[in-house]
């Protein structure tokens, strides 16, 4: 029996543990009955796993309800099928490990500061997988809450970690973020359905990571999106990142695993349209280099966005084969501010070298229409849009198309930001050296506003 299971875990992790040992955590204590909080046990498994040199944490078909579940290096957890690892709800006894002190805690939002209030977590670690086709349901975590001790708010959380796997799972409710990683170089995501209620996967100052062939539903917040926060006290980029064979929506909580992919819930809690998208930025103190986004699917949600607004260099980003579906704000969204969230003194940053091409979206809000802007004495350069088509709901008026966009340098950044955008097409200022080639727009009512309108910018049209 054990020689079955050990090669059934080797051909689903697609990992070679032939030789490692199976720790079974029902050995160690573990219940599975929903009730009975089982981190302990599976913590203990993991103690002994690491003492050994390694190993595979197993998790036969049950229902685990855990607090903190603490990694070690050379460990994988396998969640055989049926498997459920619950968030449980915090009470007067018992909870989460407390959030670690962060001195740099003012550049960043809480949950980007901390990485132990989670329920699964490491620091400093190596060669660890997640793998299986079971459950991790993040229902007892919360980000409103998040701030109290023995509170979690994260369902994944990694610090300074290299050689991490995460492969074919699926997560639900996870709280702030299903996935942080920050500082982690060599990551693997492959697989993963994710049906969240804020973020799914928080990539910061991260290198060499691989995100592939994943759906993620996050109606409240970004499903992917990469960060390079001032969280480890330096500046650090995210570089060397592809994203491909992706899918990201924003339908109802819960509604993507379980098929039925509801619209009843407009809203996310920023008062904007359902979010789900793919994004660089918002945090940017460190710079996004080397990023490849390639063949995926945006459904129901905000379009691609790409921002750096804390003094981080964006550059050398390659975009290609994306259709967009029901997109509720701008399908493109470039900005350079300075809302400068960094260390006093740090300049602004720059946004450069950047191919968007073969992108299809239909059924776009008309009302920001796409937008590329610098601020003054800060222009996004060297940018080229090939090969897209976007079909717009229109609607506008001429009036509309004599309207002046505030510049809000140190805006959050989102397409609202600027009100109504006075073009029906892109909307390009403060840029230079942008290039547009086969851009084809469709209106399904009639728009007044000029297909482009330009400020302090030099654009190309082929």
């Amino acid at each position: 029996m054990k020689n079955l299971i050990l090669t059934f875990l080797a051909l689903s992790c697609w990992v070679n543990i032939i030789n490692a040992k199976i720790y079974n955590i029902k050995e160690y204590g573990a219940k599975g009955d929903g009730t009975t909080i089982d981190s302990p046990a599976i913590n203990k498994a993991i103690e002994e796993a690491s003492k050994n040199g390694g190993g595979s944490i197993y998790f036969p078909a049950g229902k685990y309800a855990c607090y903190s579940i603490r990694l070690q290096s050379h460990i994988t957890l396998y969640l055989e099928s049926g498997a459920e690892i619950i968030a449980a709800f915090p009470n007067e006894k018992e909870g989460y490990d407390i959030a670690e002190a962060n001195p740099n805690i003012n550049y960043q939002d809480f949950g980007h500061s901390h990485w132990k209030n989670s329920l699964i977590w490491g620091i400093g670690l190596e060669d660890i997988t997640i793998c299986g086709s079971g459950l991790i349901n993040g229902k007892g975590l919360t980000r409103e809450e998040s701030r109290l001790p023995g509170v979690g708010n994260k369902a994944i959380s990694l610090k300074l970690c290299k050689n991490i796997i995460v492969k074919d799972i699926s997560m639900l409710h996870c709280g702030h973020f299903a996935i942080l990683a920050t500082g982690v170089n060599n990551l693997t995501i492959d697989n993963l359905k994710v049906d969240t209620n804020r973020d799914g996967f928080d990539i910061d100052c991260c290198r060499n990571v691989r995100i592939s062939n994943c759906s993620v539903n996050s109606p409240w917040d970004d499903a992917i999106v990469l960060k390079a926060s001032y969280a480890l006290g330096i500046f650090q980029d995210t570089e060397n990142i592809t994203i491909s064979n992706c899918y990201v929506s924003g339908f109802d909580k819960g509604t993507m695993l379980n098929g039925t992919y509801e619209r009843n819930e407009p809203q996310a809690p920023d008062h904007g349209y359902v979010t789900g998208r793919i994004k660089l930025g918002t945090e940017s103190s460190g710079g996004f280099k080397n990023i490849t986004i390639a063949n995926c699917i945006f459904e129901r949600c905000r379009g691609l966005a790409l921002e750096s607004v804390d003094g981080g260099h964006l550059e050398d980003i390659v975009i290609n084969n994306i259709t967009m579906r029901d997109i509720v704000n701008a399908p493109i969204f470039l900005r350079l501010g300075a809302r400068m969230r960094s260390p006093q003194g740090t300049p602004v940053g720059t946004m450069k070298r950047i191919l968007i091409s073969n992108i299809n979206v239909f059924n776009a809000d008309s009302q920001y229409s796409c937008i590329i802007s610098g601020i003054p004495n800060a222009y996004i350069e060297d940018v080229t849009l090939s090969n897209i088509h976007i079909y717009f709901k229109g609607g506008y008026s001429s009036n509309d198309a004599t309207r002046n966009p505030p510049e809000q340098e140190k805006v959050y950044p989102e397409p609202w930001m600027f009100g109504t955008i006075p073009a029906s097409g892109f909307y390009v200022r403060h840029a230079r050296n942008i290039t547009f080639n086969h851009v084809k727009f469709h209106f399904a009512t009639p728009d007044e506003r000029p297909l482009y309108v330009t400020d302090d910018a030099e654009i190309i049209k082929k």
